[in-house]
C-alpha cells in the first residue's frame, strides 16, 4: 500500500478508502490511526494537521471527523 501520493484525488480516496474499512468494522482503530499517520507525514495535501480543502470535499464530512481526530491525537502525543 503506497504511502506517497503526488495526485490529491488518490489521496483523498485512499483515507476515505481506510476510514471506511474502519467504519465496516474490516479494521481497529489503532491500525486506522498508524495507517492514516504515515500516509498524513509522506504527504504535502495535509501540513500541520489541516488538510486542504480540495480533499475535504473528496473525503466527506463523517471520514474527516475521524481522520482529524486521529491527527490531532497524535498531534498531541
Amino acid at each position: 500500500m503506497r504511502k506517497s501520493y503526488k495526485n490529491p484525488k488518490e489521496l483523498a480516496t485512499h483515507l476515505k478508502d481506510l476510514v471506511d474499512l474502519y467504519f465496516e468494522g474490516l479494521m481497529t482503530y489503532e491500525k486506522l490511526s498508524d495507517k492514516i499517520m504515515g500516509v498524513v507525514e509522506a504527504n504535502d495535501g495535509i501540513k500541520d494537521g489541516k488538510i486542504a480543502s480540495k480533499l475535504e470535499v473528496i473525503i466527506g464530512e463523517e471520514a474527516l471527523e475521524v481522520i482529524k481526530k486521529i491527527i490531532e491525537e497524535n498531534k498531541n502525543s
